[in-house]
């Protein structure tokens, strides 16, 4: 027999079901699909999928206060004048970019 290693780990109830049920249709018991994760780990020197942040929404105006939005425009006036400009191509490509939008 292999050396083997046991993992105990607590999960919610609903999700190890719902999980099993999906590995069971896949015929895949939960151990085989705990070992199939640490090998990708281990060949991906890391975690096989992406992780990340949810994307923020941009603030909306009507959100902001008075205050709020007088530093933006602020903000952007400076902006202007130190000579920063866009094309709406490139304002279309950092919403994209930034918010998916």
């Amino acid at each position: 027999m292999a050396n083997t290693s046991a993992i105990y780990a607590r999960i919610d109830t609903g999700l190890k079901e719902h999980a099993e049920d999906i590995l069971a249709q896949l015929g895949i018991t939960p151990s085989s699909a705990i070992q199939m994760l640490y090998r990708q780990i281990v060949l991906r020197n890391g975690i096989p999928f992406d992780l990340h942040l949810p994307r923020q929404k941009p603030t909306a105006i009507g959100g902001m206060t008075r205050e709020q939005l007088d530093a933006e425009l602020m903000q952007g006036v400076k902006s202007l004048q130190g000579g920063k400009r866009y094309t709406m191509d490139e304002v279309d490509a950092a919403l994209h970019k930034e918010f998916g939008i």
